[in-house]
């Protein structure tokens, strides 16, 4: 099986540990995105992945196609030209003082990508799944046609199309997501949401929940998901569930509706190492959940567990296996020492 995913591959600058920024004159640089954390999963997982952006010719660009070839991820169709690797500095939040992400990516080579940068007929030759995010087309520029592009080609191929709501207030405004993601959702056969993504794009959103006071109501979020199909025709929406008890503690879930069956995942508590990626590693789970045949029930465990194993890894790439996951899905979540 293979799986297409396109966005933004970014620069990640962040100081040690949870020293805040400039506490000291060091910071890590690894590299990160939502697509790109989405393809290192599933080249972990054994897929084959293939990721696509444009990235600068210069050694920073280079670095960053071989923080992904590291991983088996496929990086030939990744066009080279520009100026400008994005960059996002991340100051780890703990206890009661959340994360703290600053974005430098202002024309960065992605989002001053030209629709003639990308043959899809030859990115979708022999592929089965496309993935992007709610960030790509919202990076300005041509992206949002270019996205298009995209789907259109993957359908023309009979790619299935998925699609993280992924809303970033910092890069575009409402009004502006919801035209887009209208009309780009028109394509999309799995969405994957958050508690704050469809209300934030599609004004969607569930009744007596508080994410930030911990409540969760179930009965809401079945409510969201059918809205969303109803909406858009999707075969398939996922829900990320996030109680946020403090930046250092959460408790996760998720919730995948069929059309038919809502399958509510087991609820994990988390201590948290590193979160970003988070969502994007349950999004690869679910398409390697979804590829390999696995029902919705256990689909969404798959995912979930994926997603529940990243928040103790640093950096943004989920670098776990499938028998990992499987482990923890299956009920092993102990943390023994495995000898």
């Amino acid at each position: 099986m293979k799986v297409v995913t396109f966005g933004e591959l970014m620069l990640r600058l962040a100081p040690n540990g949870y020293y805040r920024f400039f506490q000291n004159d060091q910071m890590q640089a690894t590299f990160g995105g939502g697509e790109a954390n989405v393809a290192v999963s599933l080249a972990n997982y054994g897929l084959e992945s293939a990721y696509v952006t444009k990235l600068p010719k210069h050694a920073i660009g280079q670095a960053a196609v071989d923080s992904l070839r590291y991983f088996g991820v496929d990086t030939s169709k990744i066009v080279r030209g520009g100026d400008r690797v994005g960059i996002y500095f991340l100051e780890k939040g703990a206890s009661q003082r959340g994360s703290v992400c600053i974005y430098d990516r202002a024309h960065s080579a992605i989002s001053e990508a030209v629709p003639s940068d990308f043959d899809w007929d030859a990115i979708f030759e022999g592929a089965d799944w496309f993935h992007f995010t709610g960030i790509t087309p919202a990076l300005g520029g041509n992206m949002v046609e270019i996205c298009e592009q995209a789907c259109v080609a993957a359908k023309n191929h009979g790619v299935k199309i998925s699609c993280d709501l992924n809303y970033r207030g910092k890069l575009w405004t409402r009004a502006e997501a919801r035209e887009a993601m209208t009309k780009l959702c028109g394509y999309v056969d799995v969405c994957i949401s958050n508690e704050e993504d469809a209300k934030d794009v599609f004004g969607i959103e569930a009744e007596n929940t508080d994410i930030y006071g911990g409540k969760l109501n179930h009965e809401g979020y079945k409510s969201v998901a059918k809205q969303l199909k109803e909406k858009f025709g999707f075969e398939k929406v996922a829900i990320t569930l996030r109680s946020s008890i403090s930046a250092s503690d959460n408790d996760w879930a998720g919730m995948l509706f069929d059309g038919e069956n809502y399958c509510f995942s087991k609820s994990y508590h988390l201590h948290i190492v590193d979160r970003v990626g988070g969502g994007d590693s349950f999004g690869g789970g679910l398409i390697y959940a979804l590829l390999s045949g696995k029902d919705t029930q256990a689909a969404i465990e798959f995912a979930v567990a994926a997603s529940a194993l990243k928040h103790s890894v640093e950096g943004d790439y989920n670098r776990v296996s499938v028998s990992e996951v499987e482990k923890l899905a299956g009920g092993d979540g102990s943390g023994r020492v495995q000898r």
